[in-house]
């Protein structure tokens, strides 16, 4: 194969050398297409290359093995993709798929699904979780996507000639195993958040300013409850074992894929009964809190109680009032008021309610 293939057909790619030039039915939407061989490199096909491997009676590959990349945003592409004769019927709905799911399903010697992965967005706390899709046999990898996948581009530069896996299931688990890694890293921060909200909850002396620490807590609960609802479909697939995935399949997807998956899953379970428990706590503190201010209330209303009923008595204006005509009979209410005021307190202290 030559070094430098004529490019003859458009399509967006990473390298910039590419040029707009005749256009066949599947130019719209590929992305890229290339041929991978163990130990040797990558190099990118022509348009009759990919025509080539589009056709049902085409040889399998002697060497290495082929990986065509299509956005799906073309409706031309999902036409053609819906229509593959390499492919069931099946795996090519689910490459032309727009709705996200996760799934993996296999029939004789090929494998389809459709697993997650978080868009380009510059923040990791701003990624939305987006799906991509593929179909592979033992020499051919097919995928597809709606949104730019960041693990997909990071998957296709890692491909240097020590670097290439034997088949295509390699470049499935890298992807995987990328998304399991950014997973754990969004876990680790939000573990960092719940030790800051712990580590206020043990050293706060006046617990009056509680109430960001629940913001804190209900964000990581809502963060790690949207990962996992996204990791557990995968796992579940994975240990589906009705799955009857073909041998060259079996130890990449089967095995390593799922540990990967498995592990992150751990690790949100064990963060989600963490930040339950801290939430119970904070919880347990804000009705502590509201107690001991109700308390409080009911303390100097119950001792202003006594109080009340002297100035209410003196304030009635009825005739023949004592300490009326007095010149110290306000002092004298004034003494009445605070001696029952200390009766109360008094009495109080007696039957332990304070």
């Amino acid at each position: 194969m030559s070094e430098k293939p004529a490019y003859n057909f458009p399509f967006t790619v990473i390298d910039p050398a590419h040029q707009d030039q005749g256009a066949p039915a599947f130019a719209n939407g590929l992305v890229w297409a290339i041929h991978a061989v163990p130990g040797q490199g990558v190099s990118t096909l022509t348009s009759d290359m990919v025509e080539a491997l589009l056709k049902e009676d085409r040889k399998p590959s002697s060497e290495g093995w082929y990986w065509l990349h299509f956005d799906t945003v073309h409706s031309s592409a999902r036409s053609l993709i819906a229509h593959l004769p390499i492919l069931p019927e099946d795996a090519c709905t689910t490459l032309a798929e727009t709705e996200y799911g996760i799934t993996l399903d296999a029939y004789e010697d090929i494998v389809w699904g459709a697993f997650p992965a978080f868009d380009d967005a510059l923040s990791e706390e701003d990624r939305e979780i987006c799906a991509w899709r593929f179909a592979s046999s033992p020499d051919l990898l097919i995928t597809t996507r709606r949104n730019p996948i960041p693990v997909l581009g990071a998957a296709y530069r890692s491909l240097k000639a020590d670097q290439i896996p034997r088949n295509p299931t390699g470049m499935i688990d890298r992807a995987l195993r990328d998304f399991t890694s950014t997973v754990r890293r969004q876990l680790s921060r939000l573990d960092d958040e719940l030790d800051r909200a712990e580590d206020v909850l043990l050293t706060i002396e006046h617990r009056a300013d509680l109430g960001h620490m629940g913001g804190i807590v209900g964000k990581v609960r809502r963060r790690a409850t949207e990962l996992r609802r996204v990791v557990t479909p995968i796992d579940r697939v994975l240990r589906d074992e009705d799955l009857d995935l073909p041998e060259w399949a079996e130890d990449t997807l089967r095995d390593r894929a799922e540990r990967q998956v498995h592990a992150a899953l751990d690790d949100l379970i064990a963060l989600q009964d963490r930040a339950r428990s801290l939430q119970d706590e904070l919880g347990s503190s804000q009705a502590e809190e509201t107690n001991r201010r109700l308390y409080i209330v009911s303390v100097g209303t119950t001792l202003m109680l006594p109080a009340t009923f002297v100035t209410g008595f003196f304030g009635m204006n009825t005739g023949g009032m004592f300490l009326a005509q007095g010149a110290w009979g306000t002092v004298e209410a004034g003494a009445v008021c605070f001696s029952a005021m200390a009766v109360t307190f008094l009495f109080l202290k007696a039957i332990r309610l304070m």
